[in-house]
C-alpha cells in the first residue's frame, strides 16, 4: 500500500476532480486508478452502471480489456447473479476471500478470469442504488485487510458523488436544452403561415423530444365549417394518413384508439398507452384559451437505452402547449380565407373550365390583340427559334418574328384582322422543319389563331401518292405484259431463225442488235412486274448475312471490272423473315447504284449490324459526290431517274421490296458520299423470344 501522505494527497486530488465539470468516464477512471494503486495486489477494478433494463454494464475500470474481452462488453444481470442481487438488496460491501467456498459469484467470469477472491461494493446514495464495483486478482487471492477495504469504500463513495454530480449536471443541461428548444420552437412557429406548416414544425420538435416515432394530428373541425366530417387528419413520418389505424394495429395497441382520443379530449391531459412492449402511444391534447382544438398522437418506438418509461411526456406536452396558440390563430385565419375562397370559387371554377377547354386543345392556340400583341398562348403552341411563352407574351408578333413580315402569314393575318373574316392557309419551313395549317378567327379585341401540325399528314399524302403510282405501275404491268411479250417472243424467234440463214449473214449484226433491244424491253417489263407486286411469297426465316455472302462473288467481279474497291463486313444478326430472291435484287440494285456514283479507285462498303435488338440494318455506302438535296425527296419514285439511259425503276423496286418486308429505307448524303440504310424489324418467335444470332 501507499503511505498515508500519498493517500491523503490522492484523496484531495480526486475530490478536486469530482467537483470539476469533467467527463464522468474520466472521473471514474481516476477513481479506479486510485483503488488499484491503493491495493497493490489488485489486478482488476471494474465499475458497472445501470442500463435501464435491470442489467448493469461495465463503464470504467482497469484494465479495459482482459483475455480478449472488453470491460464495456461485460453485463451483470441480478436475475442470474446472486452476488449482484445481494449487493443491490443489502447495499453493503461483500468480501469473498475464497470463491471456491462461496456459491454467490457467477461461475463463468470466476472461471474465465481465475478469480480466487472477490470484493464487491455498492455505489449508492440514501434513496438510489447507483452502481457496483468489483475488485479481484488474476489467479491469486487478494488477502484484503479491513483497513484496505475501508480505503476502497472511501473511493467508491467519491465515485457515488461523481455520478450524482454528473446526473445533476445532466438534468440541468437537459432543462436548459428543453428551454432553448421551446424558445426555438416559438421562433419557428412565428414564421408559419399555414396550419400544416405549424404542425410540421411541432412534429419536428416532438421527434427531438421523444426520438424515433410517427406522428398524427386529429383536428376538430370548427362548427362554422361546412361538411359533416367532424375531424380532419394530418400525418407526418413514414405512415400515410389512411394507414394510421393499421399502423397502430401492427404496433399492438390493445385499447380502442377512438376511445383513447375521446378520453384525452375530455380530460385535456396526456394519455399513454402501451403498444405490445414495442413502444408507447402518447395522446397529447392541443388546448388554447381553454378550448381543445385537437389531439396529437405520437407512436414512439423505444430504441437502445431510451425506454418508454423515460419518455419526456411533460416536455412533449409543453411543445404542444407552445404550438396551440399559433395553431388557434392560423385556424381562425384559415376560416377567414375559407369564406373568401367560397365567394370566389364559382368564378375560379368558370375560369378553370374555360382554360381547361383551351389547354385541352392539342394544337397550338394563341390570341393577338388589335396592337398585334400576344395576350394568351396555350402549352401546345410551337414557336420557331425555340422561343418560350414568357418571351413573347405582351410583345408585338412582328417584332418578335420580323422574318414573317411580307410572308403569307403576314398577309392572311392582316386580312383576318382588317376584313373581320376567317382565314385558313398553310405555311412551311425547311429551316425549322415544320409544316402548319393555320386558321385565324376574328373577335372583338383582335384575332385568335390555331396552328395544326400537318407534317405527318403531308408525309402520309406523299407516301399514298407513291403507293398510288406503284399500284398504277402494277396495273400497267399486268395489262401489257402478256400483250407485249407474246409478239416480242414471236419476233425474237424469227430474228434468231433469220440469223441462222447463211444468205442473211451480212445482216447478222443488225439481227443481234434487234434481239438485244427486245431483251432489254423484256427486262423493263419484268421490272414493271416486280415494282407492281404488292405481296411477297416464299418468305422464310434466314440470315441477311447468308444472302449477302451468296452474291458477294458477283459484287467483287463488278467492282473489279470497273477498277473500284469493295469492302464487305457483317456482324452477328438475328434471322429474319425474308424472300431470298427479292432481297438479292434489293442488294444488287443498291450496290450498282453506289458503283455508278463513284469514280475509279474509290471504295464501296456494304455491311450488316443489329440495332437495339429490334432491328437489323443493311448499309450500302459509296464515296461519290452525294445526292442533290433538291431531288432527294423524289428518290424511289417510279420512272424518276438522273441517268441518261436509266428507267427510274431500280430504287422503286428497292422501296417496294422493303415495304413488302415491313422495312424502311433512309438516306444520309453529303460531299463525301451517300449511305443507304435498310432497316428490317426482327420478328419474334411464337414463344416471344428473339431469333438466334447468325454470323
Amino acid at each position: 500500500m501507499v503511505n498515508d501522505q500519498s493517500r491523503y494527497s490522492r484523496l484531495a486530488n480526486i475530490t478536486r476532480i469530482v467537483n470539476m465539470k469533467l467527463d464522468l468516464h474520466e472521473v471514474l477512471q481516476q477513481v479506479t486508478m486510485a483503488i488499484s494503486e491503493e491495493i497493490v495486489r489488485c489486478d482488476s477494478v471494474g465499475i458497472f452502471l445501470p442500463e435501464g433494463d435491470g442489467t448493469y454494464r461495465g463503464f470504467a475500470g482497469k484494465p479495459e480489456m482482459m483475455s480478449g474481452v472488453t470491460l464495456q462488453s461485460q453485463i451483470i444481470d441480478p436475475k442470474t447473479d446472486p452476488l449482484a442481487a445481494e449487493l443491490i438488496e443489502k447495499r453493503k460491501t461483500i468480501y469473498i476471500a475464497d470463491t471456491s467456498t462461496d456459491n454467490r459469484p457467477d461461475l463463468t467470469p470466476v472461471g474465465a478470469f481465475r478469480i480466487n477472491s472477490l470484493l464487491a461494493l455498492p455505489i449508492s446514495s440514501e434513496k438510489e442504488f447507483i452502481g457496483m464495483v468489483f475488485l479481484f486478482n488474476y489467479g491469486i487471492p487478494m488477502n484484503l485487510t479491513p483497513s484496505e477495504i475501508e480505503s476502497v469504500e472511501a473511493y467508491v463513495n467519491m465515485a457515488a458523488v461523481a455520478i450524482q454530480n454528473a446526473k445533476a449536471l445532466n438534468q440541468k443541461e437537459k432543462l436548459l436544452t428543453e428551454k432553448q428548444l421551446l424558445l426555438d420552437l416559438t421562433r419557428e412557429l412565428s414564421f408559419c403561415s399555414t396550419i400544416r406548416a405549424s404542425l410540421n414544425v411541432c412534429f419536428d420538435y416532438l421527434k427531438r423530444a421523444v426520438g424515433t416515432g410517427d406522428f398524427a394530428a386529429h383536428i376538430i373541425k370548427p362548427s362554422s365549417a361546412k361538411g359533416s366530417t367532424p375531424i380532419r387528419f394530418h400525418a407526418a413520418g413514414e405512415v400515410a394518413e389512411q394507414d394510421w389505424h393499421e399502423h397502430l394495429a401492427k404496433k399492438g395497441l390493445t385499447d380502442n384508439y377512438e376511445e383513447l382520443i375521446k378520453r384525452a379530449l375530455s380530460k385535456k391531459e396526456p394519455i399513454r398507452a402501451d403498444m405490445g412492449g414495442r413502444g408507447e402511444l402518447l395522446l397529447l391534447p392541443m388546448v388554447s384559451m381553454g378550448k381543445v382544438h385537437g389531439i396529437v398522437s405520437a407512436s414512439c418506438t423505444c430504441v437502445g437505452v431510451k425506454k418508454a418509461v423515460d419518455l419526456p411526456v411533460s416536455f412533449a406536452q409543453s411543445i404542444i402547449d407552445a404550438t396551440a396558440p399559433v395553431f388557434s390563430n392560423l385556424l381562425y385565419m384559415d376560416q377567414l380565407e375559407g369564406m373568401v375562397e367560397e365567394r370566389t370559387r364559382e368564378l375560379y371554377a368558370a375560369n378553370k373550365r374555360v382554360n381547361s377547354v383551351i389547354e385541352s386543345i392539342t394544337d397550338g392556340f394563341f390570341v393577338l390583340n388589335k396592337d398585334w400583341e400576344y395576350t394568351y398562348v396555350n402549352k401546345h403552341h410551337f414557336f420557331p427559334g425555340g422561343k418560350k411563352v414568357e418571351e413573347v407574351l405582351g410583345k408585338n408578333i412582328w417584332e418578335v418574328f420580323p422574318q414573317t413580315v411580307g410572308t403569307i402569314t403576314y398577309t392572311e393575318f392582316h386580312r383576318a384582322m382588317n376584313d373581320r373574316v376567317t382565314v385558313r392557309f398553310e405555311t412551311q419551313s425547311d429551316v425549322h422543319d415544320f409544316w402548319f395549317e393555320i386558321t385565324a378567327y376574328p373577335f372583338d379585341d383582335g384575332i385568335c389563331c390555331m396552328l395544326k401540325d400537318i407534317k405527318e399528314k403531308k408525309k402520309y399524302e406523299k407516301e399514298l401518292k407513291r403507293l398510288a403510282n406503284m399500284d398504277l405501275i402494277g396495273q400497267m404491268a399486268a395489262g401489257i405484259s402478256h400483250e407485249i411479250r407474246n409478239p416480242m417472243t414471236t419476233v425474237r424467234g424469227f430474228l434468231q431463225l433469220m440469223l441462222s440463214n447463211e444468205q442473211l449473214e451480212p445482216h447478222a449484226s443488225h439481227f443481234n442488235l434487234m434481239i438485244g433491244e427486245l431483251d432489254r424491253a423484256n427486262a423493263i417489263i419484268t421490272e414493271f412486274l416486280s415494282v407492281g407486286n404488292t405481296q411477297t411469297s416464299d418468305m422464310k426465316m434466314m440470315s441477311l448475312n447468308t444472302i449477302l455472302e451468296d452474291i458477294s462473288p458477283l459484287i467483287k467481279i463488278d467492282t473489279s471490272n470497273q477498277n473500284k474497291q469493295i469492302r464487305i463486313y457483317t456482324q452477328e444478326v438475328p434471322e429474319l423473315l425474308l424472300n431470298h430472291n427479292e432481297i438479292r435484287q434489293l442488294i444488287i440494285n443498291l450496290y450498282r447504284n453506289g458503283l455508278e456514283a463513284m469514280g475509279e479507285g474509290q471504295t464501296l462498303t456494304i455491311g450488316t449490324y443489329p440495332e437495339n435488338e429490334n432491328f437489323v440494318v443493311l448499309a450500302v455506302q459509296d464515296q461519290g459526290s452525294g445526292i442533290d438535296p433538291a431531288i432527294i425527296e423524289k428518290i424511289g419514285t417510279p420512272f424518276y431517274t438522273t441517268k441518261d439511259e436509266g428507267t427510274g425503276l431500280g430504287l422503286g423496286i428497292c422501296y417496294a421490296v422493303a415495304a413488302r418486308h415491313n422495312a424502311t429505307i433512309t438516306i444520309e448524303t453529303g460531299p463525301e458520299g451517300t449511305i443507304f440504310f435498310t432497316k428490317f424489324p426482327v420478328e419474334q418467335e411464337p414463344d416471344g423470344k428473339l431469333p438466334a444470332l447468325r454470323d
